[in-house]
């Protein structure tokens, strides 16, 4: 019983390894797509070879997948029925409307956050852009995305209508790839987070005007700054190709 007992344990401790490096190996494979998708060493709209990923990673097809998954759940890569996976594109087509839906859902969230939410609640938005400010400027791209959507996702969640919430996020999946483009791009405009604390302050004193023209006017730099930042990278990715196509002068 003691020998069966003890196979059992050693089965058990070793189906826990066994899981911890698949986990890992997912985690890692998912820094490293994430990085090449970031850098445009995959180009936008081209499909994703698996078995390619696979090799050039040095893991198993299974944490590849799950990967890619976790990946297209934030928006970074679209999964095709009985395709597979292919980078995002970098079309601004749609992107007016969805940042134009995003400034009403956030400025009706502003409204409603005010009208319900308690002090305590209201101190949560201030104790969060607390945390963060000081660090907010040198922290890098990815953290400064999470940062930012964690900001808007918490005033719509205060707002104490879940769908504002629900749709909130739906959005910001959808733009996300967008977003950490321009966050690195030069565009990206540090006011905004002097911009942040003033929507805090409104909040803070309930002035719903004050803040919603803020949200506004916060969201309206974003989208000049992506556009300018997707018109780059779309020249970054394709002007080699035009460069490698046009024919070479011949020598006299």
């Amino acid at each position: 019983m003691t020998e069966i007992a003890d196979l059992t344990d050693l089965n058990g401790a070793e189906a826990e390894t066994e899981t911890r490096r698949s986990a890992d190996s997912s985690e890692r494979a998912y820094h490293a797509i994430r990085k090449q998708l970031v850098e445009f060493k995959l180009k936008p709209d081209e499909r994703i070879n698996e078995v390619q990923l696979s090799r050039s990673l040095g893991v198993s097809r299974t944490p590849i997948r799950e990967a890619l998954n976790r990946l297209a759940s934030e928006g970074f890569v679209s999964l095709k029925p009985n395709r597979g996976f292919f980078v995002r594109s970098l079309s601004t087509e749609g992107l007016l409307d969805l940042y134009e839906l995003r400034s009403i859902i956030e400025c009706a969230a502003f409204r409603l956050m005010c009208e319900r939410a308690e002090d305590d609640q209201l101190a949560r938005l201030q104790a969060y852009w607390d945390a963060i400010v000081e660090d907010y400027r040198t922290h890098p791209p990815d953290v400064i995305l999470a940062e930012d959507e964690g900001f808007h996702l918490l005033i719509a969640e205060l707002s104490g209508n879940p769908e504002l919430y629900n749709q909130l996020a739906a959005i910001n999946a959808r733009i996300r790839f967008i977003r950490r483009i321009q966050i690195e791009h030069r565009t990206h405009d540090m006011r905004q987070v002097a911009s942040h604390s003033a929507i805090v302050d409104a909040a803070m004193r309930r002035d719903v005007d004050k803040g919603v023209e803020l949200l506004r006017q916060h969201i309206e730099m974003t989208v000049s700054a992506t556009q300018q930042a997707l018109k780059d990278a779309l020249l970054k990715v394709f002007a080699p190709d035009l460069t490698e196509a046009k024919p070479r002068r011949r020598r006299v």
